[in-house]
């Protein structure tokens, strides 16, 4: 590869890591050809684009962000890397991977790391945890619901209240009588 060829996958990648808030480093090394046909077919499905790009070639596409990925450096840019970039959700990425796992019975791909809105996750072991992020659109949909329940727990009460009282009317009334 060329001075040149590197430096516009290293353009390339910038503009990917600066346009995309969630990407997830990976390594699928030692999976079979139909394994990682399987993956690359279930990331295009789900809207996630997976790339395999060599680590120095990350590691100076992430040098010029404003985020320090310096801790990056040892554990995760070393080995086989793949980089799933996601424009949409965080969480997306990791579901996959633990949904790729669940169907072939196998513990690759292996997490090495992530950035979640400049938030970094470095290991494996951290992948439960992304799982169990939410989206923006699920913390819109919590608070709103959260907005909304004691309006209608006032609503509620009032007009409950309101069929007590005239019970009460009515049964004042027919004593009376």
């Amino acid at each position: 590869m060329t001075r040149e060829e590197k430096a516009v996958i290293i353009d390339e990648l910038k503009e990917k890591f600066a346009s995309n808030p969630y990407f997830y480093i990976t390594d699928t090394g030692g999976m079979t050809v139909a394994e990682i046909n399987n993956w690359r077919r279930m990331c295009f499905e789900k809207g996630i684009e997976y790339r395999v790009v060599k680590n120095t070639l990350i590691k100076k596409a992430l040098e010029v962000l404003p985020t320090d990925y310096s801790s990056f450096n040892d554990k995760v840019l070393a080995g086989f890397s793949g980089i799933m970039f996601s424009a949409e959700s965080g969480k997306a990425p990791a579901a996959l991977i633990k949904e790729f796992r669940k169907t072939k019975a196998s513990e690759k791909p292996i997490l090495k790391g992530a950035s979640i809105d400049s938030a970094i996750f470095i290991g494996d072991e951290t992948l439960d945890t992304l799982v169990s992020l939410k989206s923006k659109q699920e913390l819109i949909g919590e608070i709103i619901g959260l907005l909304q329940s004691p309006a209608k727990n006032v609503v509620s009460a009032l007009q409950s209240g309101g069929n007590k009282l005239a019970g009460i009317i009515k049964t004042l009334s027919e004593k009376e009588q």
